[in-house]
C-alpha cells in the first residue's frame, strides 16, 4: 500500500507539454488542480540516473522541493533490441536541443539501416516510469511497458514523441493515429498510472 495522495494542487514534473497534457488527461477523474513545472519556472534537472525509474525520483524531488508542493514525473523512452536498448534513457536526447523528434525517428531509421536492418517491423517497447514525491523526501515509483513494433515512414500527428513509429501488439495502427482515449487505455504510461492511482489515489473522485 503506498502513501495516500491528499493535496489538492499536485506539480507535473515535465517541461515537455505533450507529456504534461497527457499526465493531466490521465488525473482529470480526480479532483486535482496540475501545475506544469515549466509553468512555475522549475528548472530541468540533469538526468543522471541509470534507470527510468531513478530519472523519474530525481525529477520529483527536484520539483518537489522547487514547489513546495507534491510532484509527479514521468521518464519514459523507446527500447529497440536491435539497437542495443538505444535511443532507451537518451529518447528525448536524441531529438536534439530543439526537442524536434522528426529528427529523432530520422535517426532510428537511419541506425537500424547502418546495421543492415530493414527499419519497419523491428521490435520495440515503450517505458514509462512515474515518480509521485511530496516535500518531505517520501518518493512512491511505478513502471508500465508496452510491446509492439516500429513502422516507417511515421504515421499519424496525434500524441508525441515516438508516437508516429510505434504500433502496439495486437492493433494495426500507429500510437500517432491513435485517439488519446484509445492510446490512454493500452499505453505504457496508462499502465503505470494504473498502478499509481490504485497505490496513491482514492477512487471516489
Amino acid at each position: 500500500m503506498g502513501r495516500h495522495f491528499e493535496g489538492a494542487r499536485l506539480v507535473i514534473a515535465s517541461h515537455n507539454p505533450g507529456k504534461v497534457r497527457e499526465i493531466a488527461d490521465l488525473l482529470s477523474p480526480f479532483d486535482v488542480e496540475v501545475i506544469a513545472a515549466g509553468v512555475l519556472g522549475l528548472p530541468e534537472p540533469e538526468e543522471t540516473g541509470a534507470t527510468f525509474i531513478a530519472n523519474a525520483e530525481l525529477k520529483a524531488r527536484a520539483s518537489t522541493l522547487g514547489a513546495g508542493l507534491p510532484a509527479l514525473s514521468d521518464d519514459s523512452g523507446l527500447v529497440v533490441p536491435a539497437l542495443d536498448g538505444a535511443p532507451g534513457l537518451y529518447s528525448a536526447r536524441w531529438a536534439g536541443p530543439g526537442k524536434d523528434f522528426g529528427v529523432a525517428m530520422k535517426r532510428v531509421e537511419r541506425e537500424l539501416t547502418a546495421r543492415g536492418l530493414e527499419p519497419s517491423g523491428q521490435k520495440a517497447h515503450f517505458v514509462c516510469a512515474l515518480a509521485l514525491a511530496w516535500p518531505d523526501g517520501h518518493c512512491e515509483s511505478f513502471e508500465g511497458i508496452v510491446h509492439g513494433r516500429l513502422v516507417f515512414p511515421p504515421r499519424g500527428d496525434r500524441g508525441f514523441g515516438y508516437d508516429p513509429i510505434f504500433i502496439a501488439d495486437g492493433h494495426g495502427i500507429s500510437f500517432g493515429e491513435m485517439a488519446p482515449k484509445a492510446k490512454h487505455a493500452i499505453s505504457h504510461r496508462a499502465r503505470a498510472f494504473a498502478l499509481l492511482i490504485e497505490a496513491c489515489f482514492d477512487r471516489r473522485a
